[in-house]
């Protein structure tokens, strides 16, 4: 089974990944955590180089660091029996790349091969809410650093799930405004759960 748990810079979606396979493990879940871009020599070039490539080169280099770490990490991870968690996924490259200059259209032909996750997650919230906590952590990219791309980000990921859910995949969209990571931790396992127990069933 496969998740992916996608949302704004600063909506705490990395806290939330963390909480969520800690709650999946504690039920006796084997889990595989993951993120994007990966850990391989190909996704650290993306990941550090947001500054230095920019719209068709950046879309180009994720959707290639995305079906290494499809081949390589994710379907193996499956095959064994294991929940596997990604930290961004396809949601992420429809928004990023898209405030990057990248139309929807393109993003969407350069992923639309990459194996869907079983459940999308995309994590909101109130867009004064995702501003206040990023700069209480301080911007960790050019997307962040940018004026008023707090509120386009938080817009386009709305605009995403309603796209990705057209697309025919499960998406499960959830408002971080005021719960706290655990609380949205517990939404997400019950319907990791729930599924789980259909597919062995």
């Amino acid at each position: 089974m496969f998740v992916a748990i996608d949302g704004p810079g600063g909506v705490g979606k990395s806290t939330v990944t963390k909480a969520v396979v800690a709650q999946a493990r504690a039920a006796r879940i084997p889990v595989h955590p993951t993120r994007e871009p990966s850990d391989t020599t190909l996704g650290q070039l993306a990941r550090h180089g947001t500054d230095e490539y920019r719209e068709m080169a950046l879309a180009c280099l994720i959707a290639a660091d995305r079906y290494q770490h499809q081949e390589r990490e994710i379907r193996p991870a499956v095959a064994r029996g294991d929940l596997v968690v990604s930290d961004r996924y396809v949601a992420s490259s429809l928004v990023l790349q898209v405030l990057d200059g990248v139309g929807r259209d393109i993003v969407w032909e350069l992923n639309r091969h990459a194996d869907m996750p079983d459940i999308q997650v995309v994590l909101n919230a109130r867009a004064d809410v995702v501003a206040q906590r990023l700069s209480g952590r301080g911007a960790h990219s050019r997307y962040e650093r940018e004026a008023g791309g707090t509120e386009r980000e938080c817009a386009l990921f709305r605009e995403a799930a309603r796209f990705l859910m057209a697309s025919g995949v499960r998406v499960l969209q959830l408002d971080a405004s005021s719960a706290g990571s655990e609380e949205v931790a517990r939404t997400i396992v019950t319907a990791i759960k729930e599924m789980w127990t259909r597919g062995r069933s």
